[in-house]
């Protein structure tokens, strides 16, 4: 009996004894960032999968870190930047007097998923990049690959319908250009190229029309030619075009507005944004503004022949004759169209310069002479 009892209690003594010796293991590793450099302060998050356990650390100045004291068992780690889970490495079992090593390099991570999202857009994922996979990546890149199917379908029937509108606008069909046009803006009323040639559908049919029917076309022009500039702003062509419809829509100050955006737009070509300027002063019979545009223009581009030469004609409005009849040129116009000449000795305007620089130095006829007044008699020598 005593010696049961001495066995008894030399078994529970034992049993007490391996109850006090703690199974614990640790896990550490490195992580590295973006820029392949170790990445300080970085959470590292160690969630038990066996039973329930969750415990948490930090990576020091050299991106590495240490966690002991864990008890043996199953775990996910998971690594934290800036609150949000990048990475995470499952199922990792601990062993008696080991540490596991767990490694996370976000650089290697990147380039592992644009492989992946390259391999999962052109249709060849390997078996093993498709193991890769989470879940909720396979679920985002058949989005994705869906949304992208999608885009390349509307892209194709925008250009499409694009390219028949664009061929009917240069063949002067505006009608069918108008059609087809407004057709690839409503599949995509973000492409200010497609407003840009509607506007110019409809400008182009203005000119093919009378009263209510034309203002109708050269409103619709305006309203496309707004949305292509809202879309790109620093488009100078859109502004200059613009301008030009509003021109003929007898719009002198908007066309006016337009045309100096366009020259800030574009310096570089600002001299013949300023020559359209003064034209459109001119057609508007305000010869001061639009000889000041010519002006500038020339500024802006001093070889720009045709721009000395409408300077010259703005400046001929201020022409004077002598009481003995002699033409006087104001400033700087005689300079103008010898200028012309030396630029374009053959230009679309060389017979009207010669014919101006020879009228200044003429003079002209004061006294009337009636052409149906009979002879003066002869008178009688004596």
């Amino acid at each position: 009996m005593i010696l049961r009892k001495g066995a008894w209690l030399a078994g529970a003594f034992l049993l007490f004894a391996g109850a006090a010796t703690a199974q614990v293991t640790a896990i550490n590793g490195e992580v590295k960032g973006e820029d392949g450099k170790p990445l300080k302060d970085a959470v590292i998050k160690i969630e038990r999968k066996d039973i329930r356990g969750n415990y948490k650390t930090k990576t020091g100045k050299k991106g590495d870190y240490y966690y002991g004291g864990l008890p043996l068992g199953l775990y996910d780690v998971t690594l934290e930047v800036n609150g949000k889970d990048v990475d995470k490495t499952s199922g990792v079992r601990t062993t008696i007097s080991d540490t596991r090593a767990v490694n996370f390099d976000m650089k290697a991570l990147k380039d592992r998923q644009q492989a992946l999202t390259r391999a999962a857009e052109t249709g060849t994922l390997s078996k093993d990049q498709e193991r890769e996979l989470s879940p909720e990546q396979k679920a985002a890149l058949e989005k994705a690959a869906k949304e992208k199917s999608q885009a390349l379908a509307k892209n194709k029937a925008l250009n499409d319908v694009f390219n028949v509108g664009m061929t009917a606008l240069n063949a002067k069909q505006f009608d069918q250009a108008v059609d087809s046009l407004k057709k690839a803006s409503e599949f995509d009323a973000n492409q200010d190229v497609v407003w840009a040639n509607l506007a110019e559908a409809y400008s182009g049919l203005a000119q093919t029309k009378a009263g209510p029917e034309r203002d109708t076309a050269l409103n619709s022009a305006f309203e496309a030619f707004q949305k292509a500039i809202t879309i790109k702003p620093t488009q100078a062509g859109y502004h200059n075009n613009y301008a030009l419809a509003l021109a003929r829509g007898k719009k002198f100050p908007e066309a006016q507005a337009e045309l100096q955006k366009a020259a800030e737009a574009d310096p570089p070509n600002g001299g013949k944004y300023y020559y359209n300027l003064g034209a459109v002063l001119v057609n508007a019979g305000q010869y001061d503004p639009a000889a000041e545009a010519f002006k500038k223009g020339i500024e802006l581009t001093p070889n720009y022949a045709e721009a000395h030469f409408q300077y010259a004609v703005c400046l001929s409005s201020k022409m004077s004759t002598t009481a003995d009849g002699k033409t006087v040129a104001p400033p700087g116009m005689k300079e103008e169209l010898q200028k012309y000449l030396e630029l374009a000795p053959s230009g679309p305007n060389a017979d009207a310069a010669k014919a101006m620089l020879g009228a200044l130095d003429s003079t002209v006829q004061t006294n009337y002479n009636n052409p149906n007044a009979p002879p003066p008699k002869k008178s009688k020598k004596k």
